[in-house]
């Protein structure tokens, strides 16, 4: 069963930095597509990045392009979400998740098949 865990939240002041990551285990992370995802107290989930298993395609939501990063270690099975330039907007619950092989509507949460449990990122003006 695979399993994802995030770490690497935390507080933040505005134009602060954090890496997130996300350990996928009982798979193989170049085997499936990742989704980065956010959702902040209130408001509905949203999409904030995606890499595709063969990771040839990284795409990201407007709200972060340029600040947002994605990359991933497949041999420590990791998931990372560098972030620059953070705003008290990005502050969220964020997580990762993930499906197998490819697919084309990547910014759509329902589209994953596993989640992790979530880390709070808080950024402070």
């Amino acid at each position: 069963q695979v399993q994802l865990v995030e770490s690497g939240g935390g507080l933040v002041q505005a134009g602060g930095s954090l890496r997130l990551s996300c350990t996928l285990s009982g798979g193989t992370l170049s085997s499936y597509g990742m989704g980065w995802f956010r959702q902040a107290p209130g408001k509905e989930r949203e999409f904030v990045g995606h890499i595709s298993f063969s990771g040839g395609r990284i795409a990201y939501a407007d709200s972060v392009k340029g600040r947002f990063a994605i990359s991933r270690d497949t041999a420590k099975n990791t998931l990372y979400l560098q972030m620059n330039s953070l705003k008290p907007e990005d502050t969220a619950v964020y997580y990762c998740a993930a499906r197998k092989g490819y697919f084309s509507d990547y910014n759509f949460g329902d589209r994953y098949d596993y989640w992790g449990q979530g880390t709070q990122v808080t950024v402070s003006s």
